[in-house]
């Protein structure tokens, strides 16, 4: 029986990463704030020793407004843990052999003339993507020689959680429609492909640095918005203009860059080493995900 280590395990992702992986019969060994096989603050190697992956999930949720506290909180849970997790392999007398560090698509810049890949892709500015920077540049740092792999995670979609709950309540209270100028184009990945595709990436020892996570077939805002209308909401709803997305991100505490900023990312690495999507079309995801998703409006975790 393999073993993963999974490093944040208690959020929407983890927890669906940690009940895929328990199905095939892994053993999960847990890293968390305050629960786990080991928390951060220990000595993490015990935790380590002998596994046959790590995934590193931690890291404070980016859904709030940037604030300094909150900023800083967002920084420091992603490059601490990440530290942390490579001075404790470098510790390790039989460290994993591969290391799965999660990253994110948003450290491309604002794409709408082409998508952004592994090899070509250009990097952005701005907050979100000087976090995502450091997050990686703590990975490749890391002094330890285990293989490293960037995982740049597209917006994740899947059933009673995450990202797709305030689209569905928007869709559900007739708010529905596109936002901001509806062109803005929209990467996203089911939930289970990250699942897969992680796997993938364990089983694969030539795949190493960046790789991009999301399907290759991206939307613009305005046909995911129609798509969530058709699947979980209302038939029609009403578009936000780009100044009442502003307005309203202040009320809910969050940032429209979540919304507003366009996500164009291609999975290069994964397409050229054989990696089947299990939901690549955002119909086909969104069909699988009604049927579990639950009635009425949906939780929202804000920061």
């Amino acid at each position: 029986m393999s073993t993963v280590v999974l490093a944040g395990a208690s959020g929407f992702l983890g927890q669906h990463l940690r009940r895929a992986f328990a199905a095939e019969g892994v053993e999960v060994r847990t890293i968390g704030r305050t629960t786990g096989d080991a928390t951060w603050g220990q000595d993490l190697r015990p935790v380590l020793e002998g596994a046959d992956a790590l995934v590193n999930l931690a890291g404070r949720s980016v859904s709030c407004r940037y604030t300094r506290r909150t900023a800083d909180e967002i920084f420091s849970s992603r490059t601490e843990t990440t530290r942390a997790l490579g001075e404790a392999l470098a510790g390790c007398t039989s460290p994993p052999p591969v290391w799965i560090n999660a990253s994110t698509g948003t450290i491309y810049r604002d794409a709408r003339d082409r998508p952004q890949d592994e090899e070509t892709g250009e990097l952005g500015s701005g907050f979100s993507v000087a976090v995502a920077r450091a997050w990686e540049r703590e990975l490749y740092d890391a002094p330890t020689p285990v293989r490293k792999v960037a995982l740049r995670i597209a917006i994740v979609l899947g059933p009673d959680g995450g990202a797709l709950s305030p689209l569905v309540n928007l869709a559900r209270t007739g708010f529905g429609g596109a936002q901001g100028d509806g062109a803005q184009m929209f990467s996203w990945v089911h939930v289970d492909d990250v699942h897969g595709a992680i796997r993938h990436v364990m089983d694969r020892p030539d795949i190493s640095g960046p790789v991009n996570l999301a399907t290759p077939h991206p939307v613009t805002n305005a046909q995911l918005m129609a798509a969530v209308r058709r699947h979980l909401g209302a038939p029609v709803g009403l578009p936000l203009p780009a100044w009442s997305l502003r307005a309203g991100a202040r009320i809910i505490r969050t940032e429209e860059e979540l919304v507003l900023k366009s996500r164009w990312v291609h999975p290069a690495v994964l397409l050229r080493t054989g990696y089947a999507f299990r939901h690549p079309t955002l119909d086909e995801a969104l069909a699988a995900i009604a049927p579990l998703t639950r009635w009425g409006l949906l939780p929202v975790q804000l920061g």
